[in-house]
């Protein structure tokens, strides 16, 4: 059996992947900073209840919101618990798959969305968009879409609702 030989980084490629791993690690926490600073939530949370207010009827089954969101369920499952807590997000059974269970946004999820966004939206473009060129950002896009396809080959998760403000 042959050994393969090692491929290592050319110095641009190294270059790029701590600049690429840096920016996946500094990033999350940039962005829950700010939610936590001036929303009294996590990212993620804000993540789970913005899938939702983007989904008809502003409901969704767990299943999905976990992709969408990029959480495992159990972590989702606790979540949701807190969401639940606080008056945001209800669970109820899929009424076509008993097996399955729908997260649903409330009117109060849904008001907490509505103030949290703004601020959000400025942070994510501050941090993201604001230091890039249009060309970039098409650039960015193609880019997370093709590693997003090798690192999730069984299929990326579920195509985003169509942007809308709340």
């Amino acid at each position: 059996m042959a050994i393969e030989e090692t491929r290592w980084l050319s110095g641009e490629e190294q270059q790029a992947w701590f600049a690429l791993a840096g920016m996946v690690s500094w990033l999350p926490d940039v962005l829950d900073a700010q939610l936590q600073r001036e929303a009294g939530i996590t990212h993620f949370e804000y993540s789970v209840m913005a899938m939702l207010s983007m989904s008809p009827e502003r409901t969704m089954r767990m299943s999905e919101v976990g992709a969408l969101a990029n959480g495992a369920l159990p972590r989702l499952s606790r979540t949701v618990d807190r969401l639940e807590k606080r008056g945001w997000v209800t669970r109820r059974p899929d009424p076509q798959d008993g097996r399955a269970t729908l997260a649903v946004l409330t009117d109060a999820g849904w008001d907490k969305v509505v103030a949290t966004a703004p601020g959000h939206v400025a942070e994510v473009r501050r941090v993201v968009f604001d230091p890039l060129t249009k060309t970039q950002v098409r650039q960015l896009h193609e880019i997370a879409t093709r590693i997003r396809r090798v690192v999730h080959p069984d299929g990326c998760p579920p195509t985003l609702p169509e942007p809308s403000a709340p």
